[in-house]
């Protein structure tokens, strides 16, 4: 299979940091996310989203530093909670389907929350390391 040929435009703009700063939306950063979970392992789908994340954030003039800027957390826990949303409604059914079914679940960029107090998820240390969720465990 050519991969040029499967890789939706979104993607492509993310890989290539040409994805304009202002579509650079929660639902993209999920549908982002997704394509990487459906195609990685998981460690992969990680040091993929982190690398391009940072590389796209730096294109916008974001700065990648203890305040702002790319997540670890964030990210880890998306890439972990997507792939069992993923598992559990079946990667066969196809990323545009899967893809529209991750944004109408977590569209509204609170689904962490539910597994982090904002004082855990918000920390420094969050910002720059894996933290453990300490509302629920993230298979709960």
């Amino acid at each position: 299979m050519n991969e040029v040929l499967t890789v939706p435009p979104l993607i492509v703009q993310f890989r290539q940091r040409t994805l304009p700063k202002a579509e650079w939306t929660h639902a993209a950063h999920l549908q982002v996310g997704l394509w990487h979970v459906l195609h990685y392992a998981p460690e992969e789908a990680l040091w993929r989203l982190r690398e391009g994340i940072c590389r796209l954030n730096e294109s916008h003039g974001t700065a990648n530093t203890d305040e702002g800027g790319y997540h670890e957390t964030i990210t880890r826990f998306y890439v972990l909670w997507i792939g069992q949303f993923a598992r559990q409604r079946g990667p066969e059914r196809g990323f545009d389907a899967l893809a529209k079914e991750l944004v109408a679940a977590a569209g509204d960029n609170k689904t962490p929350l539910q597994y982090y107090s904002s004082q855990t998820l918000f920390s420094k240390a969050a910002r720059l390391g894996w933290v453990e969720p300490d509302l629920k465990p993230l298979d709960a």
